[in-house]
């Protein structure tokens, strides 16, 4: 099992009190990352996970924020370094998507799908970058969806794939302008998680990824023998490729 030293580190998950994010922040503190729990509404339940992250001995504090809404960005890393101290590692992986056929898609919901997985993704690395140039340290980890940058097009979920697949481009081009740094940016990209409400009828290896398996993933890319690994995608699909969509 891949499992950093990140004693002395603070990290936060987006979208962290449920599901994948809760799991990817516990497995940071139980590596010794002091971390941050972001919600956006599940309040009860991201209290849960810091007390769960505390059992690990580590620091633990929770922050409301809307990822698309530049001031609760800066609200939310200006709480974390009040409580924490300075973002080491930052993990964007909260997201939306609508399984429509995108002409039954409506304006409001398209918006909120490319705001929340890409927008997000780019308040909260920019908010998160200043200080870790500063640090002279700093691991960025976009969550990606398996096969996007392969092309994949669908006429459902259309705003889903075309905002995960910008996603993967912005994860090279933050890697690419963090090169001359000790920043690293990359992306992990599962096909279907365990937690997913829908389960297509076959599944490569006959079983969804695990938050094992996404965990795992995110562990190498904080290893400290990772630090020149930057601008990669790990798919976490059990070798998934579409023959249709």
């Amino acid at each position: 099992m891949i499992s950093p030293d990140l004693s002395g580190r603070v990290a936060v998950v987006t979208g962290s009190a449920k599901g994948v994010g809760r799991e990817l922040l516990l497995a940071l503190a139980a590596d010794g990352a002091d971390v941050a729990v972001h919600y956006r509404t599940s309040d009860e339940a991201a209290q849960e996970v810091a007390d769960s992250a505390r059992e690990h001995g580590v620091s633990a504090t929770t922050v409301q924020a809307d990822v698309t809404d530049p001031d609760d960005v800066d609200g939310l890393f200006d709480a974390i370094e009040a409580d924490l101290g300075t973002v080491d590692i930052l993990v964007n992986n909260v997201g939306a998507f609508a399984p429509r056929h995108w002409e039954e898609i409506e304006y409001d919901t398209w918006k909120t799908v490319m705001e929340t997985n890409l927008d997000g993704t780019y308040l909260c690395s920019k908010r998160a970058l200043a200080p870790m140039r500063a640090a002279s340290y700093g691991r960025i980890v976009n969550v990606g969806y398996a096969s996007s940058e392969k092309g994949l097009v669908s006429a459902k979920n259309f705003p889903y794939f075309a905002a995960k697949a910008s996603v993967l481009m912005f994860t090279r081009m933050l890697a690419a302008d963090t090169q001359d740094t000790a920043i690293t940016a990359n992306a992990v990209s599962p096909y279907v998680v365990e937690n997913s409400d829908v389960f297509p009828d076959e599944l490569p290896r006959g079983r969804p990824a695990s938050f094992e398996d996404m965990q795992q993933a995110v562990r190498f890319f904080l290893e400290s023998s990772s630090d020149y690994v930057s601008g990669q995608n790990v798919e976490v699909s059990g070798g998934w490729l579409p023959e249709r969509v």
